[in-house]
């Protein structure tokens, strides 16, 4: 299959049954989803999560329009792992995608934006594209927090984990990917490698390298995967 380059998008010369389309942030993770995984199309989508899901909802409805709507889209790239689970060079599948400070603050503690009567904070990938993926490339599965203020502190870390228990990473275009896909009735998964803890902000010691590597190994064993998933199986959001 041959790439090719139209506005930002990396795409193939021939699609496979299912489509699938890659939002990532930048065009590192782009380039690293794109080269593993060629049966995608892959968009560089921006830096958090309005314009992730205002380019995903741009991409997914010219498809639509074009007549060639995707199956089945994935937020991918690097984050901050949670430690001890999720250490630098692992990669992680999220089995719940969530808003983790979509909300207010209040004297009584932070109350997610549902709490207040509105909207979702968290969408579920389908559960057993989820099994599958994890089996095929070993990565964790759990939650993956979106955030529009990446986690500088330990107060902080220790505040997320402890509303979030079950979470392993955290990025920040996650759940705006998921917004648009479930704007469209479209599946949705997240693949994230861990390129630095979750924590006091300490660039030394990201591995964006490493991070950019267990990506595209993941990418590499999605394909038979995806061969065999049910595109057909509901979303829950």
């Amino acid at each position: 299959m041959v790439l090719q380059a139209e506005e930002g998008l990396l795409t193939t010369s021939s699609s496979p049954d299912l489509r699938v389309l890659v939002a990532t942030a930048v065009p590192a993770e782009r380039d690293a989803v794109a080269r593993a995984f060629p049966g995608a199309d892959v968009i560089a989508a921006g830096v958090g999560p309005a314009l992730a899901a205002a380019s995903t909802a741009t991409a997914l409805t010219t498809a639509a329009l074009r007549g060639t709507p995707y199956g089945l889209v994935v937020s991918a790239g690097i984050a901050g792992g949670f430690l001890p689970e999720a250490p630098h060079g692992s990669l992680v599948v999220a089995d719940e995608i969530t808003a983790a400070d979509l909300g207010a603050e209040t004297p009584e503690g932070f109350l997610p934006v549902t709490e207040l009567g509105f909207g979702t904070v968290t969408h579920r990938p389908p559960e057993s594209l989820v099994r599958e993926v994890t089996a095929a490339t070993g990565a964790l599965a759990g939650t993956v927090l979106t955030v529009s203020t990446v986690t500088g502190t330990a107060a902080r870390a220790a505040e997320l984990r402890a509303r979030h228990p079950r979470a392993l990473a955290e990025a920040m275009e996650g759940f705006g990917v998921a917004e648009a896909a479930a704007a469209h009735g479209t599946p949705v998964l997240e693949i994230r490698a861990v390129s630095n803890p979750v924590g006091p902000r300490d660039r030394a010691a990201w591995r964006i390298g490493d991070a950019l590597a267990a990506l595209a190994d993941g990418f590499g064993k999605l394909a038979p995967v995806l061969e065999s998933w049910n595109e057909h199986e509901p979303a829950d959001s």
